[in-house]
């Protein structure tokens, strides 16, 4: 990224982060922070070994009122809308917090490139890239890795640079 000459630096902003997906938005408002930490919670209690036990029980008492009533189609409809509803809304909350994962691990990613002197920092904020982009240059490291067996990380080739120069220009 190619640094703004506005009073505050591009670092502050997260320019390559999109508002709605950064840590830092769920803090700007009260519902969108509260959205943030339901999420956390239920995501985290989702995948605990008592919520997978409380889903078996369920289903398990479920099959065993079967008979009760008679296999009717009242009786499967209840399975099928409970595991619809929950489905339905268990997508949105785990979307939430693999956005805010991704985008952490993409901060985090970002720190170590741009801390490594023989590291290429252009891959900083690719995450933005087009999926043509990305397909060319991971066409591009391979043909790095294949002809060139001893090349240090910092020798970027010729073809990353004009597409992430590119990308950058765009952002801009």
């Amino acid at each position: 990224m190619k640094p703004n000459n506005s009073a505050a630096s591009s670092t502050d902003e997260l320019d390559t982060v999109p508002d709605t997906s950064s840590p830092a938005y769920a803090g700007q408002h009260p519902l969108t922070r509260a959205f943030d930490t339901f999420a956390s919670l239920v995501t985290r209690w989702a995948g605990s070994p008592a919520a997978f036990c409380i889903a078996v029980l369920t289903v398990v008492a479920w099959v065993v009122t079967g008979p009760m009533f008679h296999y009717s189609d009242g009786w499967q409809l209840v399975i099928n809308t409970g595991t619809t509803v929950v489905t339905f809304l268990m997508v949105f909350l785990i979307q939430q917090s693999q956005n805010k994962d991704s985008v952490a691990l993409h901060l985090k990613l970002n720190e170590l490139l741009s801390s490594h002197r023989a590291a290429s920092n252009q891959l900083i904020g690719i995450e933005d890239a087009s999926e043509d982009e990305l397909r060319r240059l991971a066409a591009a490291y391979l043909r790095l890795s294949t002809r060139q067996p001893d090349a240090t990380p910092a020798e970027a080739p010729k073809e990353v640079e004009v597409s992430t120069t590119e990308s950058q220009a765009g952002n801009t």
